[in-house]
């Protein structure tokens, strides 16, 4: 019984970090969201609801029986790295808006998530953190120590939500990253995905030594472990791109509407609003807003620039 004991004790502080990380973001998520409330500008339900997600997520598939069944089995491990890397960072970005991030960016160093979410720093950033982490040896020294494991889950946790935040977060992007720029992202990301997916499904060498011990006790092939895991990342990515690239092309959509919409609505009243600027409104989800500000005549200096004009 003490024996016993003591391990389910030893086990408790793999549990905590990625609680206490689940918990911080939540409560951070929390408090602005109720300063917005106040304001009078509340964040939709289903933005909060995907960044409660995501964040349970990250947890969840980190302090469960897939977190144990991945120090033994590659697929496992597999699935592990997708949920957190692709799942739980693309739905704790959808749950962002600038308005939930504006205190952040009035930071100084808030500088450089600006430059790193610049799409080509980020796709760089992610493919770099992907395959380093896939690499043999730090692969494997990630199964053997816990503190290691918890680096390469934060790392894939990170640079996935930045990769997803440059393609629909709410921060400026170029100009030329239009809706084909989007779509072209998109696809560019799932090829390099696929050429690791591929590499795991064809190879003829086991590239993690590692499982082969507990593979033989769950009576499976460790090269057999090893082209699963590189088949269920490929599946992923293919369901994963169909889905996104859907609702990218209903969210192009909808924001261009929404912008004419708003450049018809200040005509309609007198003012100078420029294609630009509302569209910058609308990809940063503040159409609402700039459509009150219409409404009540108060454009930051456009109606100013307009009577003067008459």
């Amino acid at each position: 019984m003490t024996v016993a004991a003591d391990i389910d004790v030893s086990h408790l502080g793999e549990f905590v970090p990625p609680f206490l990380a689940c918990l911080l973001y939540l409560l951070l998520y929390r408090n602005r969201a109720l300063i917005l409330a106040q304001q009078g500008r509340p964040v939709q339900r289903w933005r909060t609801l995907c960044f409660v997600s995501g964040a349970v997520l990250m947890m969840v598939v980190q302090i469960g029986p897939l977190d144990t069944l991945a120090d033994d089995v590659l697929v496992a491990h597999m699935i592990q790295h997708i949920l957190i890397g692709d799942i739980a960072s693309l739905l704790i970005v959808l749950g962002l808006t600038g308005p939930m991030l504006q205190p952040l960016l009035h930071m100084r160093w808030s500088r450089v998530l600006r430059r790193a979410s610049h799409p080509l720093v980020a796709l760089t950033l992610w493919a770099v953190d992907l395959y380093t982490w896939h690499l043999p040896f730090l692969y494997q020294l990630a199964v053997r120590h816990d503190l290691v494991h918890a680096l390469e889950h934060a790392c894939l946790l990170w640079f996935g939500g930045l990769l997803w935040l440059a393609l629909i977060g709410p921060l400026p992007k170029p100009r030329w990253f239009t809706a084909w720029g989007g779509l072209a992202y998109i696809v560019v990301v799932r090829f390099i995905g696929a050429i690791l997916a591929n590499v795991l499904i064809w190879a003829q060498t086991v590239f993690y030594p590692v499982y082969k011990g507990t593979d033989a006790a769950r009576g499976l092939n460790p090269l057999s472990d090893q082209n699963l895991a590189g088949a269920v990342m490929m599946v992923e990515q293919i369901i994963l791109t169909t889905l996104l690239l859907g609702w990218l092309f209903y969210r192009f959509a909808a924001q261009d509407e929404e912008r004419q919409q708003l450049v018809d609505l200040a005509a309609d009243r007198g003012l100078d609003l420029s294609d630009a600027r509302a569209e910058r409104a609308v990809r940063a989800g503040a159409g609402r807003r700039l459509r009150a500000r219409i409404l009540s005549e108060d454009t930051s200096g456009d109606r100013d620039e307009a009577t003067a004009r008459r």
